[in-house]
């Protein structure tokens, strides 16, 4: 994903929320992701996220994470999704 995120994070609070979703987050589970915006989607995490570094257009640098869930119900559909969007995962299983 070459976009940069809409936030970034550089409080500790912050890093550890991102931390504990990614715990939840492990390869190949099939998770529900309720959004933070409201909805949700559901599907399979074939890799585990990673906490990056990440520079706004002010040349600011900030952390966030992005997750790839290929979904469930349309498997031809990839949703790329910035770990602040997500509000809770609920881990359904494994493939």
């Amino acid at each position: 994903m070459a976009q940069a995120p809409q936030h970034l994070y550089t409080r500790q609070a912050d890093i550890a929320r991102m931390e504990a979703l990614i715990q939840q987050l492990p390869d190949e589970a099939t998770v529900e992701i309720q959004l933070a915006e409201g909805g949700s989607i559901t599907g399979t995490v074939p890799a585990r996220p990673t906490v990056q570094v990440f520079q706004d257009a002010t040349g600011q640098e900030g952390f966030n994470a992005v997750v790839r869930i290929d979904d469930r119900k349309r498997p031809n559909v990839v949703h790329y999704l910035w770990l602040d969007r997500i509000a809770t995962v609920t881990v359904l299983g494994s493939t």
